[in-house]
């Protein structure tokens, strides 16, 4: 399926972002009409790319919110890799299913720690010195050339601390047959940003509609 108006890429990338939005909502941050707006909604939803559930206790017109459905949060994460390729997403799993029926589950633990810490070392390679944004910025291209939507912001507590978000997982699949993954990542940004604390925020395997990790200086 190609996405073939700029709007509805839009649409698709705001509920990305903000996980729940009304049509109202929608026309306010891409400066269109709300009618424009149903009308491109109305053929996501038809695409099955957004659901929608109704606002309990409105008066008058229902009022609707819209959300990425996983078809859409597919079809997003296809036009960021559409021209980088990759190894299909079965065949990676299939891969690390076949390596931990040979080795059992401890040692694949062991396998996947390991690939995680070089992994995490050729980021902290990669990022360099400079302050704590250059380098996160520096992370967030790397990331968003391995198919995630990144992106990072100051908070205003604790002070000099950044949210780094991830919109989508590049290895849901992966993810779902071999969920410590998620954990070998958070160490992963510890270890790449030595002088730092990561915390997991939000999680998408939690059913959030990102992952948020919080970032701040140790000094």
């Amino acid at each position: 399926m190609t996405l073939t108006s700029d709007t509805k890429q839009d649409i698709l990338h705001c509920l990305l972002r903000d996980g729940h939005l009304s049509a109202q909502e929608l026309a306010a941050q891409l400066a269109i009409s709300p009618q424009a707006v149903r009308r491109h909604l109305k053929d996501l939803e038809a695409e099955q790319l957004v659901t929608y559930e109704v606002l309990s206790g409105t008066v008058g017109r229902p009022q609707y919110r819209y959300t990425l459905s996983e078809a859409g949060r597919e079809e997003l994460r296809q036009l960021q890799l559409r021209h980088q390729p990759t190894p299909t997403k079965g065949f990676a799993v299939e891969l690390l299913e076949s390596v931990a029926a040979t080795l059992g589950p401890e040692q694949m633990q062991d396998v996947l720690q390991a690939a995680w810490q070089r992994k995490a070392l050729t980021y902290r390679e990669q990022l360099g010195t400079g302050t704590l944004a250059e380098r996160l910025a520096r992370l967030v291209a790397l990331r968003r050339q391995e198919g995630y939507m990144a992106e990072f912001y100051p908070v205003s507590e604790p002070k000099g601390a950044y949210l780094f978000t991830e919109y989508n997982c590049a290895i849901s699949a992966v993810a779902q047959s071999f969920p410590t993954v998620c954990n070998h990542e958070l160490e992963m940004f510890a270890i790449a940003l030595g002088d730092c604390a990561v915390e997991r925020t939000q999680w998408i395997v939690d059913g959030e509609h990102r992952c948020g990790y919080l970032i701040r200086p140790l000094k």
